[in-house]
């Protein structure tokens, strides 16, 4: 099935950064009101404007402290503390040190000149952008000299994406502007009911679809073409490699700008996908792209076993980028786990949707929702409240009232509520919103249950139960009231990100416990992107939110096609090795990234992989962990469909295979013994544009375990662009163990720093023989 959607971000009281933002606005009409914005006349006084300054790190534990020493920085340059704590507006003072204030630029000059200063700026008032996604990847297609322009935006590559078909009208696909298809295309456009062939064109340049292996019912229940009819692919495909489109929004939500990763790239469509996506479908597929010439593979697909079609994708030069799943946060789910994928987890990005739910009592709760700007009508509505077994659609359906807010009341944590179908018939039926727990437990919701007058509110236990108590006592004292406001849009570091979210699926690969997956991790939740036109939004609405790895995976094949585009000559396997390499493992406020579950903790290697993708470093990674398309081969023999299976070791030709010395750039042992060592061995390539660079090695053991690398510098020169290593593990304690988690980086004393996780589980062999 394809990994659709999935849960609405972690819930955060938004409370103070709501005001924050109103404050924020106020400012920005003010300064646009002024007189002074439109040029200082002579005679008249300096203008004030909003400045940061950036003291770098804190030189106080206690955050009070560091607020008083900005305070007294002001304080030296306005003339006194009280128009100091006039002027400052913000005080950074948890992660780093710095301070933003109303203050002339002459002003600003003395600041920057003082002791401790790392930079003083002039604050900027940014649009906000749909597609933020790729905005916190980094890849600003406004930057001349940045990484989009000196790709050319991804033009020449052609991303052929597996899914459930497109929209050919979406603007996302228009081909405004654009030449003819590279001259290595050979694929076709194969037309079939409401998709003529005229619906591809120069930017859609291809799309076929497979469905020889329906049965007649199924058949008789779809629409036997390209055309996409639930919306799945027409999103994977415009995030992967869809136009630049402005002036886009949802419902009002998010104005701005919308586009793919790779947004002068072509789209070739491969519909595989009807009610469900068979191995067949998919198998020819591959093999068609293969034959017509694409660059890039995309697939948000599941896979529960070996497909080894992909692997010879891989072996014809073209990467291929598949989805982990979403039946996280529960560990041995990630699907598509053979070594010659790119396996894309899920997670967050800086942006939240607060919405304020506001009691008869003025009690309040900050959770996150999409609710239109129309159904903020800021009017109290009578609460009708449901409890564990009455929660259910049909008991809803039968009695609820219109005009009223549904909530539910539920501690039955294995079966929670039909979110999408109670909300949907909440709407329908006249109800002015939806209030439901959720508890955190992978269960996949549909973000796109947005009304016009019921908005849907997902909370947790915490909120549920106040909601609960205010319903008790507000039955004796008359009706339970509450009002639920239209969402706000929040962006920046305000809102930590990013997180591993909930429904991402998480390692060890239960078929290949020696190969570590996932592999990467980026941004699929809440992801605007074009939607076919289709009810319940009715034909005007052009583009929806959805969220997945579904979502993610797109983001990684977009990211790859630019990349490929810089680097033509890289092979998947470099592609791979320089996304994982370069990979975030701290979030936006310099803090670990954290993995939303039934808690949240810090994020591990089998959370998101080497961490989250960084496109602007992996365009020059300094080393790459290279593979050849014969070494993918050897692992199927042994490891896949027909060999011995995941566990055990094979012999090809005279020598023996060990799955830990498949080159990839990641470690993983599951199978450490206490009474002995395993040393694996990798080899890295440089690419840098030093050839003579030296790199050192810098690692961090996982617990209980002592590592060695030998050599721990190496020095590469004109003739020697390929050197190998070995990791020698030693357990230090006789511990039948979980997994524990490391690292190895390569540092050439620059900018390069080369990272590869680890992850390695120690195991006692009497201890199994003393339980059998």
């Amino acid at each position: 099935m394809p990994y659709t959607c999935a849960p609405l971000g972690s819930l955060a009281d938004m409370t103070r950064l709501s005001a924050k933002s109103l404050l924020l606005l106020f400012l920005l009409h003010f300064s646009l009101q002024s007189p002074w914005s439109h040029g200082l006349q002579p005679g008249e006084p300096e203008a004030r404007k909003i400045y940061i300054v950036y003291l770098g790190e804190r030189r106080h534990e206690d955050p009070e402290l560091v607020t008083e020493s900005h305070h007294d920085m002001l304080a030296s340059v306005l003339g006194s503390k009280e128009d100091a704590l006039s002027s400052i507006v913000y005080s950074y003072k948890h992660g780093f040190s710095g301070f933003a204030a109303r203050m002339t630029e002459s002003q600003a000059r003395k600041i920057r000149g003082m002791p401790g200063v790392v930079s003083v700026r002039e604050n900027q008032i940014r649009r906000v952008h749909t597609t933020r996604s790729w905005d916190f990847l980094g890849l600003d297609y406004k930057q001349p000299n940045g990484l989009l322009a000196k790709s050319s935006f991804g033009d020449g590559i052609i991303i052929g994406v597996l899914d459930s078909g497109i929209t050919p009208e979406s603007p996302s696909f228009s081909d405004a502007g654009y030449g003819p298809p590279p001259s290595k295309w050979k694929g076709i456009c194969q037309a079939g009911p409401s998709f003529p062939a005229s619906s591809c064109n120069r930017k859609l340049i291809g799309a076929r679809w497979y469905a020889d292996d329906l049965d007649d019912e199924t058949r008789a229940q779809e629409v036997l073409s390209p055309r996409d009819s639930n919306g799945h692919g027409t999103h994977t495909s415009s995030t992967a490699g869809g136009n630049i489109v402005h002036d886009v929004s949802f419902m009002g939500l998010v104005a701005g700008t919308v586009r793919g990763g790779a947004p002068r790239a072509r789209v070739a469509m491969y519909k595989v996908c009807w009610q469900s996506c068979s191995d067949a479908a998919q198998m020819k597929a591959m093999d068609d792209a293969i034959h017509d010439g694409v660059d890039v593979l995309s697939l948000s697909i599941g896979s529960a076993g070996e497909n080894p079609a992909a692997m010879h994708v891989v072996a014809h030069g073209i990467p291929v980028v598949y989805s982990a799943g979403n039946e996280g946060p529960i560990a041995q789910t990630v699907e598509n786990s053979s070594p010659w994928l790119l396996t894309v987890a899920a997670t967050t990005i800086d942006r939240a949707f607060p919405v304020v739910v506001t009691l008869g009592n003025n009690e309040t709760f900050v959770a996150q929702s999409f609710s239109s700007k129309d159904s903020g009508d800021d009017q109290f509505y009578e609460i009708q409240s449901y409890q564990d077994e009455e929660c259910n659609y049909r008991h809803i359906n039968e009695t609820m009232k219109a005009g009223s807010i549904i909530f539910c009341f539920t501690s039955n944590f294995s079966s929670p509520p039909d979110y999408g179908s109670i909300s949907y018939m909440v709407a329908m039926k006249g109800g002015r919103g939806t209030i439901l727990p959720y508890y955190h437990d992978g269960v996949l919701l549909q973000e796109t249950n947005i009304f016009k007058n019921a908005p849907w509110v997902p909370i947790d236990y915490e909120m549920s139960y106040k909601i609960y108590q205010y319903n008790i006592s507000g039955i004796k004292h008359g009706k339970p009231m509450a009002k639920i406001s239209a969402t706000r849009t929040t962006i920046g570091s305000s809102v930590s990100a990013p997180k591993v979210a909930v429904f991402s699926s998480r390692g060890p690969s239960p078929s290949y416990p020696g190969i570590l997956k996932p592999d990467i991790a980026a941004p699929g939740v809440s992801i605007l992107a074009a939607a076919p036109k289709t009810p319940p939004f009715g034909k005007d609405i052009l583009y929806h939110f959805d969220s997945g790895t579904s979502m993610a995976c797109p983001h990684v094949a977009g990211a790859v096609a630019v990349l490929k585009s810089l680097h033509p000559e890289w092979s998947p396997a470099a592609l791979k090795s320089a996304i994982m390499t370069t990979a975030l493992t701290y979030d936006n406020n310099g803090f670990p990234i954290q993995a939303d579950g039934k808690t949240s903790k810090l994020a591990d290697p089998f959370d998101y992989g080497a961490g989250s993708i960084n496109p602007n470093m992996a365009a020059d990674p300094g080393l790459i962990y290279n593979i050849s398309a014969s070494e993918y081969l050897k692992f199927f023999k042994c490891m896949g469909t027909g060999g011995l299976g995941a566990h055990g070791n094979c012999s090809v030709g005279k020598s023996p295979y060990v799955v830990a010395d498949l080159n990839l750039p990641s470690i993983a042992i599951p199978d450490l013994k206490v009474t002995s060592r395993q040393t694996v061995v990798r080899t890295v390539t440089n690419v840098g544009r030093q050839q003579n660079a030296v790199y050192r090695a810098f690692f961090h053991a996982p617990a209980g375990v002592k590592m060695a690398v030998e050599p721990s510098v190496l020095a590469f020169s004109r003739g020697r662009s390929v050197l190998s290593f070995r990791v020698t593990f030693e357990a230090t304690r006789k511990v039948q163990g979980d997994y524990m988690f490391g690292s190895l980086a390569w540092h050439d004393g620059g900018s390069h720093w080369v990272r590869i996780p680890i992850a390695v589980r120690t195991v006692i062999e009497e201890f199994y023989s003393n339980i059998y």
